[in-house]
């Protein structure tokens, strides 16, 4: 077992928020009516895609009847319906949608994961919530050796994503910290940081965010990543 499978095992296995366990399984067991033929998955999600990943995409946490029912973060939802299909178009992705582990997705230079692993009422988790589940994102950007690019879906994920480059040793995070916007860029050592509004419903229904905005950012931390191969053959 390699090391990011150990990792997946930790955090399936986590207990660590009695308010996160507690409505991670509620909602596991009453269930949505249009999922009452399923099985809920009802367990912190681990990130998944490829190890050898340059570009690391991070959201805020599973959705309640997406991720926390199907056992993968973004999917089976309407946000990773919108993401999957942005990171087809952008050629991190061999399919433009999925909806349950085992569909076939695969991602290429490509890691998914969430600052939260527990889906939380209301999509809110709470600051102790997050400082948690931090070590293990830190864990696993330490594991994915070649991670240059963090795409941050919304600003929960922005500050989780500062908060975590903090507890790298020898990375200086800037005072006063980088503020989150959608297109916003700052390099930290070894990492680009690119904001991007989340794809949620409500931004998505909205106009706020737009394929085409989506696909910038991708693109652009495709090109970061291009870039630094060139550079850095290694």
């Amino acid at each position: 077992m390699n090391q990011l499978q150990e990792l997946e095992r930790e955090i399936v296995a986590c207990r660590r928020c009695p308010r996160l366990v507690a409505w991670r399984e509620h909602v596991a067991e009453v269930k949505r009516a249009a999922f009452a033929g399923d099985e809920y998955w009802g367990r912190p999600v681990p990130g998944f895609g490829d190890p050898l990943a340059t570009v690391v995409v991070l959201g805020l946490a599973p959705a309640a009847h997406g991720g926390n029912r199907t056992g993968r973060v973004f999917t089976g939802d309407r946000s990773g319906d919108w993401l999957f299909a942005a990171l087809h178009r952008t050629g991190f992705a061999n399919q433009p949608m999925s909806r349950r582990r085992g569909d076939g997705l695969k991602l290429a230079r490509c890691w998914v994961t969430a600052a939260v692993r527990c889906a939380p009422p209301a999509n809110r988790p709470t600051p102790a919530e997050r400082d948690r589940c931090l070590p293990y994102v830190v864990t696993e950007l330490g594991l994915l050796a070649r991670a240059r690019v963090i795409v941050c879906l919304g600003g929960f994920a922005w500050d989780a994503a500062l908060r975590t480059l903090d507890r790298f040793d020898g990375l200086a995070v800037p005072r006063p910290r980088p503020r989150f916007g959608h297109g916003a860029e700052v390099e930290i050592g070894r990492f680009t940081l690119l904001g991007c509004y989340h794809p949620s419903q409500q931004n998505t229904f909205t106009g706020r965010l737009t394929e085409a905005m989506i696909d910038r950012v991708l693109s652009r931390a495709s090109g970061l990543t291009t870039e630094i191969a060139f550079m850095d053959p290694e």
